[in-house]
């Protein structure tokens, strides 16, 4: 038996400048949507190892830098790439429809 997968519209593709990120509320989720080279990325805006917010750290191509300790992780995976973070980031699927950024939930 498989859940079905609902969509939740966080944005337009044109309100994320090219390698960079806005922080997005929707309901009781507060994320972070990445554009590196046009295409989008979705996580939780909250960095796992202390109060930064991932949307104002440091974009390099596929990985975030969390400007409060430094620590990072792959936007493709969520997984940690330098510490100190030790617990990935939670990612979404993006749906790009219309224009639109979209995470399926």
């Amino acid at each position: 038996m498989t859940e079905a997968c609902t969509t939740i519209r966080l944005c337009s593709t044109s309100e994320v400048d090219w390698d960079s990120a806005i922080r997005v509320e929707e309901g009781d989720l507060v994320l972070a949507v990445f554009n590196v080279n046009g295409v989008f990325y979705v996580t939780d805006d909250l960095c796992t190892h202390g109060p930064g917010s991932l949307s104002e750290g440091y974009l390099d191509g596929h990985t975030i830098e969390c400007d409060f300790h430094n620590g990072a992780f792959d936007l493709r995976t969520g997984e940690v790439v330098a510490p100190p973070c030790m617990v990935p980031v939670k990612t979404y699927k993006v749906v790009i429809e219309n224009d639109h950024v979209l995470i399926e939930v």
